[in-house]
């Protein structure tokens, strides 16, 4: 569903001719990104186990399990080595369904006799970064006009997405996009150049809408609601996208001294383009990334899981670390101010352009004011733990670290 996740976190100067000509210039080295590490832990380690509800679980896991059924029990079970093959997740599907029914204390037990908890570390750190994301509500029409002129494209269909990890391991996760011109792909066109209308689809249009910042802030939150003019309404996800890099613009408007690191969040930055709208194009094009849509029937919205998220108990984490329908028990300071801490089982079924890193992830907390006004404020430090199935071996299922 969602490709692009909201986050307010997301130059290399290089010395003159002169100064070059005068003296070599060290290469420049990328800093090395985390590692992820797992650690065995007990149920006595998790903050707050035993205080959730979990019945709530119930549904996501019913969702992931009928995906991870399909799967040939041979493969990997996604980028996560120690998670083993697909057949030890099938296994424990097939054993939730007997307790699904049951009560909170069954459900409770079942996970304890059937996983067992580690925790996720970057490199040697347990903490990191929890956002939100929400399912956002626009207004729109089939028809343009005055107050509908801004498109919501469908995807089109020249567009070529290339999953990099079916041709190497190490690039597992890790996606690009363009269009074929002579046999060789070629990058698609920028979001500057899709909203100017310098591309070959204008009259690819799903739906027209009628503000220019909701279509923009769609596109990070990658599903909606459109209330139709005619009463009616159209819910719309994530089709694809053009290949760019995600840039967070709220670190745009720190640079230039418009927000601060303590001001930046959603909120702050939609108010700031629609206070600004002669600058609010140049800003919303620094992030060059472009997001298609598409009509969506049933329940939803979909996550990159292809399962319908749970306000609440779904969660989008770094897919090229940590594989779709992973349970994690999350412990995550309030999101704002006059809420609670967030102690509870959710499952990675989602993933976003801005979640990057072992200790990272994005709650999905639903639709209306409230699941928007906490996820477009949410900037929380936590920490959580993977629950594999007893079932893997230690040798077998990559060596899994133990303290």
């Amino acid at each position: 569903m969602r490709f692009l996740l909201f986050s307010a976190l997301s130059v290399l100067f290089l010395s003159s001719c002169e100064e070059s000509a005068q003296a070599p210039v060290a290469p420049i080295e990328e800093p090395k990104p985390p590692e992820l590490r797992l650690i065995q832990s007990s149920y006595n380690d998790l903050p707050g186990w035993g205080s959730d509800d979990y019945t709530e679980i119930v549904t996501p896991m019913v969702r992931s399990c009928e995906r991870i059924l399909k799967r040939s029990g041979e493969e990997r079970f996604g980028p996560l080595e120690q998670a083993g093959t697909y057949a030890a997740w099938q296994a424990g599907c097939r054993d939730f369904a007997k307790v699904a029914t049951g009560t909170s204390a069954d459900i409770k037990a079942f996970i304890e006799r059937t996983f067992t908890p580690y925790q996720i570390l970057a490199d040697d750190n347990p903490g990191g970064l929890f956002t939100g994301y929400y399912e956002a509500t626009l207004k729109g029409s089939t028809t343009k006009s005055e107050q509908y002129a801004h498109p919501l494209y469908k995807r089109p269909d020249d567009l070529v997405m290339v999953d990099l990890g079916q041709f190497r391991d190490h690039l597992k996760g890790e996606r690009i996009a363009g269009r074929v011109i002579g046999g060789n792909l070629k990058p698609y066109e920028s979001r500057e150049e899709i909203v100017a209308g310098n591309w070959p689809h204008n009259d690819q249009v799903l739906v027209w809408v009628d503000s220019a910042v909701d279509a923009f802030f769609l596109q990070i939150q990658g599903s909606g609601r459109i209330m139709m003019d005619d009463g009616t309404m159209m819910r719309v996800g994530y089709a694809g996208q053009n290949g760019h890099p995600y840039y967070a613009v709220g670190r745009e408007l720190i640079k230039m001294g418009a927000l601060t690191k303590e001001t930046v969040s959603m909120q702050s930055i939609e108010q700031w383009l629609e206070d600004n709208p002669e600058q609010a194009d140049e800003i919303m094009n620094t992030n060059q990334s472009y997001v298609f849509f598409q009509e969506l029937d049933g329940e939803g919205p979909l996550g990159g899981e292809n399962v319908a998220l749970t306000p609440r108990r779904s969660l989008a984490i770094d897919r090229s670390l940590l594989p779709y329908g992973l349970p994690l028990w999350v412990d995550i300071a309030p999101p704002m101010d006059g809420e609670q801490s967030l102690q509870r089982l959710m499952i990675a079924q989602d993933t976003g352009g801005a979640i990057r890193g072992p200790v990272r992830g994005d709650v999905f907390w639903g639709y209306g004011e409230l699941a928007e006004t906490i996820a477009g404020h949410m900037k929380s430090s936590g920490r959580y733990w993977a629950l594999l199935p007893k079932s893997l071996k230690t040798d077998s299922a990559g060596g899994l670290n133990k303290e």
